[in-house]
């Protein structure tokens, strides 16, 4: 660690500082003392579940109360805090992962990474999973859990920094659940425009609309080969797209042009 600091000394007028992760056993005041003192700005912790029976299962070797803590004193000492998840973890369900996502709302962090577990060769969890103890969630099912965290985290102003794992040809050659998708966040975010549109949508006959998107958000309203626009045409209803800066992410207006 004491290396790779050293190793910035000389670049440290060049950034405005660095960002670390670890383990939220690792953190204590001598540690954050000496982070401080190579411009370290922002730690990460690979948290993963808040919930000490999906940690122990996982021989994570912290619990949530190190977690507490860790948060706390990061906190309290300055640093930028962020938090890492894993959904679909051995144990867990869709309940724990909802739960830990709270939790970590209510650790209030700067910033928020959610990995989606994937089963690789070579693992314990590959054995589970192929003597039937491990059963990972579907790609579908990761899908409709991450949109909804991710919401989550945008409504209380926590950026979402990653969902997904980075791509790799060895991760995509491992996948043994075939559940990893290199695009993940991409399909989360058509998922988050598929629910709006089915919820306003509902109760109205096919007819012409409008749809207003901030214009960062066109591509994820239309979905990955235009996934939830072929859903509108399938269901009846023609979208004219019209962009508008001054909305939010993932807000949208729609106008009913026509429902006769």
């Amino acid at each position: 660690m004491l290396n790779l600091l050293e190793a910035t000394r000389e670049y440290i007028d060049s950034f405005s500082g660095i960002r670390i992760s670890t383990r939220p056993d690792y953190i204590d005041n001598d540690i954050l003392n000496l982070l401080k003192k190579y411009n370290v700005t922002t730690i990460e912790l690979g948290a993963q579940s808040t919930d000490d029976n999906v940690l122990a299962l996982n021989r994570r070797g912290h619990t949530f109360d190190d977690i507490i803590k860790a948060s706390d004193l990061i906190k309290a000492s300055g640093f930028n805090l962020g938090l890492q998840m894993m959904t679909g973890l051995y144990g867990a369900d869709f309940d724990t992962d909802y739960k830990t996502a709270l939790d970590f709302v209510s650790m209030q962090p700067q910033c928020v990474r959610i990995y989606p577990t994937v089963v690789v060769k070579n693992t314990q969890l590959a054995d589970y999973y192929s003597e039937g103890k491990y059963v990972p969630y579907t790609l579908e099912q990761s899908v409709e859990l991450c949109s909804r965290l991710l919401g989550l985290f945008e409504d209380n102003n926590i950026d979402v920094i990653r969902v997904g794992l980075h791509y790799s040809d060895s991760l995509a050659e491992s996948d043994l659940a075939h559940n990893y998708h290199p695009a993940f966040k991409e399909l989360c975010e058509n998922n988050i425009f598929r629910v709006k549109l089915l919820s306003a949508l509902s109760g109205y006959s096919p007819c012409d609309i409008t749809i207003t998107v901030n214009s960062g958000s066109v591509s994820k309203l239309i979905g990955q080969k235009k996934s939830n626009i072929n859903m509108l045409n399938q269901l009846g209803f023609r979208a004219e797209i019209v962009k508008d800066s001054r909305l939010k992410k993932y807000e949208l207006l729609i106008n009913i042009k026509d429902n006769r």
